[in-house]
């Protein structure tokens, strides 16, 4: 069958989230999420989209290679790394060629932008997934070994039903005497919102702070932000509904280094989830933690079980 590997054109958006939708089952999108998170993500480039086509003009293929042009923090443009955040050719197409060619021209645009490394796919804001899911894609992440990238970590996604949720009461003692020795947990408000976002920035992530920003522009409410201070200072946040306004979706959520081993986060976690399903909802989630640190074996203990892993692969030039 022949093809064509093409960069993106105006009028591709319709066939490539057809093929997407026929490539990755498991992580379907549709127009709009295409629109939010490809065209107008501030980073992308159509020359780093890159769109197989076959003689019917029918998209069979595509990959996403992004490098920074607007900074998520101050000025840090991450100027060794770039991105593939999704790849795919449709089934009936595979085993051809088609994905190492635009793989090919993917690595080209990066290493054009002076970029040491690719990383698939810890790409912030816009990620679809943290990195390759093995148990679900084997020839996808089979693909990325064979174009050179390697594994360098594997976060997990994990679930849980709040259809038996209950603060345990362990935890409810334990947050009265965190209140007695001076912490206070409350829901966000206006006089928290500069400190807290600096503190997701600062202390955890620019990504965090970008999406309480962005998760309160769109309407996240207040009442679902909660806060720890100490002595007027923010030492622990979470939410939920803060990404893409999914109000099952869990985080982001931290704890000061320094505050971390009092169970702070239990309190905070439990809260949160109560709540939660005190407004009706059945079920939380979220897309990656590690499973073998603090926080993943937090989650389990609050019976969170384990729904997807990632691996998280990069290419250096």
């Amino acid at each position: 069958m022949s093809y064509v590997i093409r960069t993106y054109r105006g009028g591709d958006e319709e066939g490539i989230v057809t093929a997407w939708q026929e490539s990755l089952p498991y992580d379907p999108i549709d127009i709009e999420v295409f629109r939010s998170k490809v065209l107008l993500d501030s980073n992308f480039d159509p020359e780093g989209a890159i769109v197989a086509v076959n003689d019917d003009n029918q998209v069979i293929g595509f990959t996403l290679a992004l490098v920074r042009r607007l900074p998520m923090y101050k000025d840090d443009l991450e100027p060794e790394n770039g991105w593939i955040t999704v790849f795919f050719v449709h089934p009936d197409y595979r085993r051809q060629g088609i994905g190492s060619k635009m793989f090919q021209q993917a690595k080209e645009f990066i290493h054009s932008k002076g970029r040491k490394y690719i990383f698939f796919a810890s790409y912030a804001p816009n990620y679809f997934l943290p990195g390759i899911d093995e148990q679900v894609y084997p020839e996808g992440y089979r693909f990325l070994l064979k174009q050179g990238f390697i594994k360098l970590y594997s976060p997990v996604a994990m679930d849980r039903s709040l259809l038996d949720f209950a603060i345990p009461e362990e935890v409810k003692q334990l947050k009265e005497r965190r209140e007695k020795e001076g912490f206070k947990i409350t829901h966000a408000e206006d006089r928290h919102l500069y400190e807290l976002v600096e503190f997701a920035n600062t202390v955890f992530n620019p990504d965090w702070g970008r999406a309480i920003r962005e998760g309160i522009l769109r309407g996240l409410s207040l009442d679902q932000i909660f806060v720890t201070e100490k002595d007027g200072k923010i030492v622990g946040f979470c939410l939920y509904g803060g990404y893409d306004g999914i109000q099952e979706r869990f985080g982001p959520f931290g704890v000061d280094p320094s505050m971390q081993g009092l169970g702070l986060g239990k309190i905070l976690l439990n809260q949160c989830l109560f709540e939660m399903r005190a407004k009706g909802l059945h079920g939380v989630w979220f897309l990656w933690t590690s499973e073998n640190d603090a926080a993943g074996h937090l989650y389990k203990k609050t019976g969170f079980k384990v729904t997807r892993k990632f691996h998280v692969m990069r290419f250096s030039f």
